[in-house]
């Protein structure tokens, strides 16, 4: 099912899953330095997800993705490593896999990323 929210958004909670699963905690200041963003600018962003109901924030300030949010970081993430991973296998530097993934999975339909996924579950 595609979802209507803007690229920056995706990018925010596909960040917010992958540093929960370095750390295992993300705070917006962890945001603002794994994006580069100002912290300002994560600030509203944060504000802006909680009050669409994609993350939560506790006591602490920590910030946690609730089902909403975590669906649409999975699918961003998912489709992220997987183009990384044909990318590679394509020869295309371990670098610029990742950064070129990044550009991509936004864009890219539903129905492409599928074939893409199986065409490289085929070649494994």
């Amino acid at each position: 099912m595609a979802m209507n929210i803007h690229e920056s958004a995706e990018d925010y909670l596909e960040c917010i899953h992958m540093e929960t699963l370095k750390r295992g905690y993300v705070r917006s200041i962890d945001v603002a330095n794994a994006l580069g963003y100002s912290k300002p600018s994560v600030s509203i962003a944060m504000k802006q997800l909680e009050e669409n109901g994609y993350i939560t924030r506790d006591e602490n300030r920590f910030l946690y993705l609730t089902d909403k949010g975590s669906e649409i970081a999975l699918r961003i993430y998912e489709r992220h490593e997987t183009l990384a991973a044909g990318l590679m296998k394509l020869g295309v530097s371990e670098e610029n896999a990742y950064k070129d993934a990044c550009k991509i999975e936004h864009d890219l339909s539903d129905e492409s990323f599928d074939r893409i996924r199986e065409y490289l579950g085929k070649i494994n």
